[in-house]
């Protein structure tokens, strides 16, 4: 049976993965240009990745599905454990993803490759996380969790609202959520291959 919860944590891990994919190719189609990509939608793209994913899918992660885990089985304690540790390192990494793109907007091409590091850098990070918890987390609840566990856990993600699944946006992510689907460029889009 899919849980209703790990079905919307599916999806937001795919539009993660987009969004974050799209930033790479994003990088590369400009380096190869030879120009400076278009900040402003780096921003609101990075802007979106600390918003959603950061504040909102990993508190309910961290907050409520691995206590309940870790409750039923002491089998996942060291690898939640880690995941956890992602969650407040990821929080760090977005801070200082930002203060990168920040420093190659403001300093201009000197700055390129350390942005660039460090994208590909929380990207490489940013999916492994999600591999482990999809491969690892998602199934072991699957079998350990009980109908009141689940019950709990899906009423708190089926109010997670992030536009990239599908959902309208609430109404003060509505502009950033336009802003970035009418910024990508269109060769590249949103969720395209690497």
């Amino acid at each position: 049976m899919t849980h209703i919860a790990t079905r919307i944590i599916r999806e937001e891990h795919a539009a993660l993965s987009a969004m974050l994919r799209s930033i790479v190719q994003l990088l590369a189609l400009h380096r190869r240009r030879g120009s400076l990509p278009d900040f402003a939608a780096l921003r609101a793209m990075l802007f979106y990745v600390d918003e959603f994913p950061e504040k909102r899918h990993h508190r309910k992660e961290s907050e409520l599905l691995f206590p309940k885990l870790r409750a039923r089985t002491p089998l996942s304690r060291a690898l939640l454990d880690r995941l956890d540790e992602d969650h407040g390192h990821g929080e760090r990494m977005i801070r200082d993803l930002e203060h990168a793109l920040l420093g190659f907007e403001m300093m201009g091409d000197t700055r390129r490759q350390a942005f660039e590091d460090a994208t590909n850098r929380y990207v490489d990070f940013y999916l492994d996380h999600m591999a482990v918890e999809e491969k690892q987390i998602l199934p072991l609840a699957d079998k350990v969790l009980t109908d009141a566990d689940w019950a709990e856990i899906d009423a708190a993600f089926s109010t997670n609202r992030d536009p990239l699944t599908g959902h309208a946006p609430e109404a003060e992510y509505d502009a950033l959520f336009t802003r970035i689907v009418n910024i990508v460029p269109a060769p590249i889009g949103l969720g395209a291959a690497v």
